[in-house]
């Protein structure tokens, strides 16, 4: 029977292409379209109002939610710190050595930790085995962000898509023509097959073509390491000079300036600390007074620092004194750090973040692409996913504000392990986790979710640890748009835009409609999420498949695997993203690197999805 458009169905298409479009065009923050659409399904009853916000406790949000809380366990307690020193034990320094084993870890801990967090801890990793061996940094990052998305297809745990995937063929089951049998949910390890041959493209690719995808006169940027301070960031930043103490005098007109106002004085250097009396402390908030005997420590050329203190009748010192212990490498020094696409510090001007207030952290620089703000400049910015902030302050206060997740130090900085006691708890309760997924019939949410309680319950993590290790964006945009997918189903609108589909391309075999599919998901998800692309694809996929004699769990599939083979545009991917601004890419560098591993992904994909399912 032929399906003609109903007012239903215009209304869900119309709700689709508004939210294309505004996560395309990004002038609203996509968890709040995705509650917009939320509300607009409610009030204009596509749904019914009890089942509007079950996706807020579905399978699939309760699934994400445990797995960000387990790796957030198993980060604390150093986990991959440890990984670390045995790839670098391991390798034995020799620079295919060591990148295989980095990528081949990432990989396999990528079949079940979440992608985005992954690729956040392996950052100091790779800055770590950076530093010891000498490797340029941009041969590690990409390579590694990329097999971390390989190996994401190993499971249903770590990918938001195929975590979904469950769920939106439960809604397509509901919405099944009568007589037509019920599409089976695929289990927790039912796509390893698939998967493993996927990481094992990716980390071929980058063995074999490395040197050639990332050439090392295409350097952007050496490797991150403290023991190179003053020459590194000379280099990449313009940030020049030394440590100067001044001390001012009575005579100064400093005397009852705020450091702010300071700060903004004609030929001004940085200031970076402070001592007052017996009272000293880095990165000095603006509204800090200046007095008599003031010693500050300020950051800039010697001549230029001289020209200043003249001029404001301050005593430059030859050496640090005052100052020389809050300046100790050990103690202090300048770090890098990256804005992950879930920071609340996007859309947010350096100034209004106030570092120096809340942490005692000094912002110098910050790095975006080929541009470098810094000086006066650096306050005005606003920072977007992906930027590196360079920052000056004590070691223990850059880890701690590196807790929260919103900026993750890439420069090897000294730290301890959080809870290296705890480790063999982690491990045992994220083995449980996995061992129920696996071996019993329990939902995928309450194996997991036993995982991330036990270690609560051990001490791995507190409750507010927990919370905070949670994307709650990422929750947001899933659950809101998950009834948009169910609404798809149940009014109809996809059967139509499949029967429309079939009517163009029936006459193709089963291989080319894949394929379409295949093509048309990974294009939807270079401009919009992967989440939102399998929300609204997964369910016309299956109508497809029903309408052509395909097999619909097959078509679902590929829907979920193809939106995750994000590799060619930082900004589709999460992941990747991450990694931009500290390896300091250009985009020429993600369609070397991406336009091959795409078309090898999708071909042995859609052949080993259809060897194991189709057989």
């Amino acid at each position: 029977m032929e399906l003609t458009l109903t007012p239903d169905m215009l209304l869900v298409l119309g709700l689709v292409g508004f939210t294309v479009i505004m996560l395309i065009l990004e002038w609203v923050r996509a968890d709040i379209v995705a509650l917009l659409v939320l509300v607009v399904i409610g009030i204009t009853g596509l749904m019914p109002v009890d089942q509007l916000f079950d996706g807020f406790a579905g399978n699939a949000v309760i699934s994400l939610i445990a797995v960000m809380i387990m790796g957030a366990g198993l980060d604390r307690t150093g986990v991959l710190a440890k990984a670390a020193s045995f790839i670098l034990r391991l390798a034995g320094g020799v620079e295919t050595r060591v990148s295989l084993l980095l990528n081949a870890m990432a990989g396999a801990l990528s079949s079940v930790i979440q992608s985005q967090a992954l690729a956040t801890l392996f950052l100091p990793v790779s800055s770590r085995i950076s530093a010891r061996t000498g490797m340029p940094l941009k041969r590690l990052l990409l390579p590694m962000a990329c097999c971390i998305l390989c190996g994401t297809n190993m499971t249903l745990i770590s990918n938001s898509p195929l975590i979904l995937l469950n769920d939106l063929i439960a809604s397509a089951d509901r919405n099944l023509p009568p007589g037509a049998q019920t599409i089976e949910p695929f289990k927790l390890f039912a796509i390893t097959p698939i998967g493993i041959p996927l990481l094992l493209v990716g980390l071929a690719y980058f063995a074999f073509l490395t040197p050639r995808l990332l050439p090392e006169e295409a350097e952007a940027k050496p490797k991150v390491t403290p023991g190179r301070t003053e020459s590194y960031f000379a280099e990449t930043y313009g940030i020049k000079g030394e440590v100067i103490e001044l001390t001012v005098t009575a005579d100064s007109p400093l005397v009852g300036m705020s450091i702010g106002e300071a700060e903004a004085l004609e030929g001004a250097p940085m200031i970076l600390a402070i001592k007052n009396g017996n009272e000293s402390r880095l990165a000095p908030p603006s509204d800090q007074m200046v007095w008599v005997g003031t010693v500050l420590g300020v950051l800039g050329p010697r001549p230029d620092v001289n020209d200043f203190a003249q001029a404001m009748k301050c005593r430059p010192g030859n050496r640090l004194q005052a100052l020389a212990d809050m300046f100790n490498p050990t103690r202090a020094g300048i770090s890098e750090a990256v804005i992950p696409p879930a920071s609340r510090f996007v859309n947010q001007q350096v100034g209004e973040l106030r570092l120096r207030k809340r942490f005692g952290i000094s912002v110098l620089a910050v790095y975006r692409g080929d541009q470098v703000f810094r000086g006066e400049d650096v306050r005005k910015v606003t920072l977007h996913a992906g930027d590196t902030m360079v920052l000056h302050g004590f070691w223990r206060d850059i880890a701690l504000a590196a807790e929260s997740r919103d900026l993750v130090p890439v420069t090897d900085i000294p730290s301890e392990e959080s809870r290296p006691g705890k480790i063999w708890h982690a491990l045992a309760f994220f083995a449980l986790a996995m061992a129920l997924g696996l071996f019993t019939n329990l939902k995928l949410s309450v194996a997991m979710m036993t995982g991330a309680v036990g270690m609560l319950l051990a001490g791995v993590l507190n409750m507010d640890e927990a919370y905070a290790a949670v994307n709650w964006r990422t929750i947001f945009v899933m659950a809101c748009l998950i009834p948009l997918g169910a609404s798809m189903d149940s009014t109809g609108a996809a059967a139509w835009l499949a029967q429309e589909l079939i009517a163009h391309t029936g006459h193709l075999p089963q291989w080319a409609l894949q394929l379409c599919i295949a093509i048309l998901a990974l294009s939807f998800s270079q401009v919009i999420s992967h989440v939102g692309t399998a929300v609204m694809m997964v369910p016309m996929a299956i109508n497809i498949a029903l309408a052509s004699g395909g097999n619909p769990s097959v078509y679902a599939l590929i829907v979920a695997l193809s939106v995750s083979n994000t590799f060619l545009i930082p900004g589709a991917s999460p992941t990747i993203l991450v990694v931009a601004g500290p390896g300091g890419y250009r985009q020429k560098d993600f369609m070397r690197v991406g336009l091959g591993l795409t078309a090898l992904m999708l071909v042995v994909m859609l052949v080993m999805v259809n060897v194991v399912f189709n057989r």
